[in-house]
């Protein structure tokens, strides 16, 4: 199976319609807008619109708790896809790292898990499972 090694990405926004706008200028590309998940994170996503089989997409999210660029630091959220993120997730204390929110679902979308490296960095773990 050819698998990316990143399946998706998100940025972190104080202002969605600010935020879609600048992309919107920028790469002048379209967003599709979608209901929380979660049921329970009160956010706002909306999905960059990509081309049929482009490979890894993302999201623009406006969410409590997460913390947007303010110029000194970039805050966009890796992920990495996996077959059941709980596994991986059981590895991170050892390695060094910890699990921020462990695995929670998104739905019909899956599961996730927000984790963080040995060196202080934000990334997630997917699953279908």
């Amino acid at each position: 199976m050819n698998q990316n090694v990143i399946c998706w990405f998100e940025i972190y926004v104080k202002d969605m319609e600010r935020a879609k706008k600048f992309y919107s200028t920028v790469l002048g590309t379209k967003f599709r807008d979608m209901a929380d998940p979660s049921e329970s994170a009160n956010m706002k996503m909306a999905f960059f619109s990509a081309p049929e089989n482009q490979g890894v997409s993302g999201a623009l999210i406006e969410m409590a708790g997460t913390k947007e660029g303010d110029g000194a630091c970039v805050n966009t959220m890796v992920y990495f896809p996996c077959e059941d993120c709980s596994v991986e997730e059981s590895r991170i204390a050892n390695a060094g790292g910890m699990v921020n929110k462990s695995k929670f679902s998104i739905g019909e979308y899956g599961f996730i898990s927000v984790c963080m490296d040995s060196e202080g960095n934000h990334f997630g773990l997917f699953s279908m499972k």
